[in-house]
């Protein structure tokens, strides 16, 4: 009766040791998955919080531009007032001629308010290209994937899509992966009010000839035109919005001596041009 006791006692002891080892491997397991996603976590904020620190700091800088402006609008001001007050006591100049130096003071002023203009328009257009810049790296989700790489460069948003994520080799055919990251690109560009864009195919300087297709002209240029076939057909994209350019080997981004170089160099590019209509309306000349 006692072995039989015994047996059973260790028995129990060994079941519960299993039970608590595999309740702590899983613990261990559970606590390396929330330590990965936390680590990820903080990356994606510190990326955010250094566009942000971009951000700010060309606001301050703009400020300080416009505050230069309005003093230097303000001495002009002063200055053209005074000029005026002392050709009217000249009496060699005559009425004909100060009049039209009045005028060409008042040309003066209208010049400094362009210029203002320009600036806050500049400003807003930099605050807009920020935030579709942040819309996008939300969207697609994965800020560090090197295949993607989203920049702003003088006023224009650049989006380049590594080709294998879009075709497959010498291919001009959309893959089922790409459809899914055109989608979160046109979710975006969907919701811009009035933006143009256009879409670019690039490729290595490796000769390249198959089927109806000659050079690496037209493998650019229907890679371009499929991408934009897709983000009109599928996503419903407006195609006045859209333009469709190869531009074959002759802008490469890498060196072509090398395979990183080339990979580099094998991409589309969707370039988000800037609404120049508002600046040309500046420089109009007023009617009276």
């Amino acid at each position: 009766m006692k072995s039989k006791l015994m047996v059973v006692l260790i028995s129990v002891a060994v079941l519960s040791s299993c039970v608590s080892s595999k309740k702590y491997k899983s613990s261990l397991s559970q606590l390396a998955g929330e330590k990965s996603a936390h680590a990820k976590t903080q990356q994606e904020l510190r990326a955010c919080e250094e566009q942000k620190r971009t951000a700010d700091a060309r606001i301050v800088e703009l400020q300080s531009q416009v505050a230069i402006t309005k003093d230097q609008n303000t001495f002009l001001k002063e200055n053209n007032t005074q000029a005026l007050k002392q050709l009217e006591n000249l009496s060699v100049i005559s009425s004909s001629q100060a009049e039209s130096i009045k005028k060409s003071m008042e040309n003066m002023g209208l010049k400094d308010n362009m210029i203002f203009s320009l600036q806050s328009s500049l400003a807003q257009r930099d605050s807009l290209n920020m935030a579709l810049v942040m819309n996008l790296k939300g969207a697609i989700g994965n800020l560090d994937d090197k295949d993607i790489n989203i920049k702003v460069d003088k006023g224009v948003v650049y989006i380049d899509i590594s080709d294998k994520m879009l075709f497959k080799s010498g291919s001009y055919n959309i893959t089922e992966r790409a459809m899914e990251i055109l989608g979160k690109v046109a979710m975006v560009l969907k919701n811009q009010k009035d933006i143009e864009f256009m879409v670019e195919g690039h490729t290595d300087n490796v000769p390249f000839q198959r089927g109806e297709l000659v050079d690496n002209w037209d493998l650019s240029v229907k890679r371009a035109t499929a991408v934009v076939r897709v983000l009109q057909n599928k996503y419903e994209l407006s195609p006045s919005m859209m333009t469709a350019a190869g531009r074959s080997e002759y802008q490469p981004i890498g060196p072509n001596d090398s395979p990183e170089g080339k990979a580099a160099n094998r991409r589309t590019r969707i370039v988000i041009l800037p609404q120049l209509d508002q600046f040309f309306k500046l420089l109009e000349r007023p009617t009276k």
